[in-house]
Formats: C-alpha cells, structure tokens, sequence
C-alpha cells in the first residue's frame, strides 16, 4: 500500500493532467455540453415548478383540499429517490446520450395523464412518472458533465449546471404563468411536453461523453497516486459523503418546499396577484442564480491555489443551508413588507450553492468509475424532503387554527431541519481526512 507523501499544497490531481478538451473544438464541444445540459436541467425544474404555477387554479376546479394537494405534489418523489438509485448503477452501463434522451422522453409522457383526463388520479399519475423520469436527472447530467473538465475547471460548470434550475424558474415562473392565465393552466403541461421533447432530439443527436469518463486512479483531495478502487459501502459511508447528503438534503427541503407551496403562500397570504407571485419567484431564481455565478469561479480560484476542499467547497455549503435556515425562522415575524421579502429571498434562494459544492465534495472522494453510482445514491437520499416536506405542509395548513398559523409552523420546522442539516455539513465535509482513511482502508 502507497502511504500519502505530506506536501504543503496539494499535487496536481490525475483528472488534471489527463487529456484535456485542450484544442480550441474540444473547449468548443465542453461548452456545448455545458449548455445543453443547462437547458436539460432548464426543463427539469420547469417541470417540476408546473404544479406549484397552477395550484390555485387546479385546486379551485377540481375542488382539492391544502392536504390532497400536498399529497400530490409530494406523489413526485415516491420514486424519485428509488430512480435516483438505479440511475447511477446504470450509468456504469448506459452512455449519457442514450440515459438522458430517455429521461426527456419520460418527462414528455408525464405531462400527458392531465391532459387527458383533468383528475387527482391523473396528476398522481404524471407526478410519479416525472418523479422516476427526474431522479437521475442531476446527478447524470452533472456526472456527464463532469467527464469534459478536469477537476479544478468544474467550479463554473457545476454552477452553471445547478443555475438550470435558478433559469428554470426565473424563465418558466413567468412564462408558464402566461401561458396558464392566457389559455388555461392544461396548456402549461402541454407546452413542457413538446419543449422536452425537443430537447431529447437535440442531445441525441449532439451529447456524448468526454475525455475525463475514467480515471484509472483515484485521484481526490490529497493528490496520491494509489491505485485504489474503495468498495461502495465504503465510499459511502464517510464523512465527507455523508455531510454532503445532509446539506443536499437540507437544501431540498427548502426546494420542495418553494416548488409546492410558495406560489400559493403568495397569493393566498401576501395576496398578490399571479403575475406579480410569478414576478418574485423569478426574482427569487434571479438571486440564486447570481450567487450561483459569484460562488463558483470563487472556489475554483481557492482550489488551484491549494486552499483545502473543507474549507473551499465543504463549509460553504453548510453555511449557506444555515443562512436560508435562519431567514426562513424569521419570515413569520417579519412585519414590514420589504423585510419579508428579502427574507424570502434568502430562505428561498441562499441554498442553492449547496447543490453544485455537494457533488464538488463528494467527487473529491470518490474515483471516476465509482461517481455515477455515489452520485445517484447521494441525490436519492439528499432528495427525500420533497416526499415528505410538500405533504406534511399541506397537514399543517389543514390543522392549523388558520392558513397564516399552518404557514408559521410550516417555516419553523422548516428552519429547524435545514439548521441541523447545515451544521451536520459543515462539520462533517472533510475530503482530505477521509480520502486518507480510504486510502489506508484499500
């Protein structure tokens, strides 16, 4: 076994001196990917959000309590983790050309049981073929991503990645919101189905993986050059993997609970009317999308300098589920209006640099040949809050004295779960340490 030679700074990372897209069609072809896979993750988040758009309205036809509506939206992630699962297990078999173009295809599908039949049974049944079509979205879109840049260039890839969502509800918020006050909430679904149809063509005919697919070492944070292959369990079960899950998990609650609920605590609470809920949202996606932009060339300057993974990606990702934990305790008690909205800012948009810095850290323990699977278990698991956050607001509301006491408990427990989820991460999340262990373990 090679022991780990101490160093000052870190050595160059095997991912860092492979072949790079060093010729000026290769850095071309990286940036294509790039935005193609943010408009596949564009899409993703619009699909998501489509519900939480039409709320009001659908639940005025079809005449839907606050809790079966929670039922619904949360019916998303009943297979959403179990998804996330065998997606990274068949990402070890399946090029990102073939996986992903099929998600697209699902995603399309899954808009069609509305359209058909306008029933709680019919949105059930969309929400839980676009939850199993959109589990292995994000990790095998950022795993393909991943396979074009070297491992101190994936700061601003990964934040671009993860901006998808941001655009995705800053672009949809307003547009799907047209297109549902315009012709009727029914055309929203059906506009998403062909754009995601759309999509899927342009990928199959464009993606493919590229020249950091595999590396035949496992090269992390303390730069050996160790032949080590760690088994699953293992990899898993360390800290830095595990403290990554807690702030994605943290971070999701936040998500599921902004998807699900915010349009409607907008215009029942604050009263707005639908135009200006879809105008702060955007703005909220506006927010996270700068911080997402600011944040990541950030770390990848502090990277290439040696400044140690904890520090540079891992704490950040606590903090920030921290912060957003913090404004989302304080909304019940904010009195004047502009307070309240620069804490629903927060609340709602600081978390979302969590998203890239947890595949950043968790990628700096595990080799390139293991990531895909580790990247769909960690999303499976990080993810679990929209089958529980979407509903169990959707009982409060209902057992409330009254909607503006359900929407308090709601934000407390909210901030309680993201509080303990970022502290996890930030004292948890140390790639050095544990890529050490692994090394001495293998």
């Amino acid at each position: 076994m090679v022991q780990p030679q101490p160093q000052s700074r870190p050595a160059p990372r095997p991912e860092a001196t492979g072949p790079p897209p060093g010729s000026p069609p290769g850095r071309r072809r990286a940036w294509l990917i790039t935005a193609l896979i943010v408009a596949f993750m564009l899409v993703n988040y619009a699909d998501k959000s489509v519900l939480g758009l039409a709320a009001v309205p659908i639940m005025d036809e079809l005449h839907i309590s606050n809790s079966t509506y929670g039922l619904i939206s949360s019916s998303f992630a009943l297979l959403f983790s179990l998804s996330g699962l065998l997606g990274g297990i068949v990402s070890a078999r399946v090029s990102s050309r073939v996986l992903l173009t099929v998600l697209a295809a699902l995603w399309a599908a899954a808009q069609l049981p509305v359209l058909l039949v306008a029933s709680v049974p019919a949105l059930v049944a969309g929400r839980v073929l676009l939850g199993f079509a959109e589990g292995p979205a994000a990790p095998m879109s950022m795993h393909a991503l991943y396979t074009w840049f070297p491992e101190d260039r994936r700061g601003l890839p990964s934040a671009l990645q993860i901006s998808g969502a941001a655009l995705g509800t800053l672009i949809a918020a307003p547009v799907v919101t047209w297109l549902i006050t315009a012709f009727g909430w029914r055309s929203a679904f059906a506009a998403l189905a062909a754009v995601s149809v759309v999509w899927g063509l342009l990928w199959w005919r464009t993606g493919h993986d590229g020249p950091y697919g595999h590396d035949p070492v496992h090269g992390a944070a303390a730069g050996s050059a160790a032949a080590v292959r760690p088994p699953l369990r293992r990899l898993l079960l360390n800290g830095t993997v595990l403290g990554s899950i807690a702030g994605a998990f943290g971070a999701s609650w936040a998500l599921s609970l902004s998807q699900a609920w915010l349009p409607a605590y907008l215009r029942t609470e604050l009263g707005m009317s639908p135009g200006g809920a879809a105008t702060l949202i955007s703005a909220v996606s506006g927010f996270s999308f700068v911080l997402l932009l600011t944040v990541s060339p950030l770390v990848d300057a502090l990277n290439r300098r040696g400044v140690p993974i904890r520090w540079s990606t891992g704490a950040p990702q606590g903090i920030a589920v921290a912060v957003a934990a913090a404004a989302m305790a304080a909304l019940p008690f904010a009195g004047a209006r502009p307070l309240l909205l620069a804490l629903l800012a927060v609340a709602f948009g600081a978390h979302a640099i969590a998203f890239p810095l947890h595949y950043m850290t968790t990628a700096a323990v595990v080799p390139s040949a293991r990531r895909g699977a580790v990247f769909g278990i960690v999303a499976a698991t990080g993810t679990l809050p929209g089958l529980v956050a979407p509903y169990l607001t959707g009982r409060l509301l209902d057992s409330a004295p009254s909607r503006s006491t359900g929407y308090t408990h709601a934000f407390l427990l909210s901030a309680a779960v993201m509080l303990v989820c970022g502290l996890i991460a930030v004292t948890a999340i140390r790639p050095e340490r544990d890529v050490r262990r692994l090394r001495r373990a293998g």
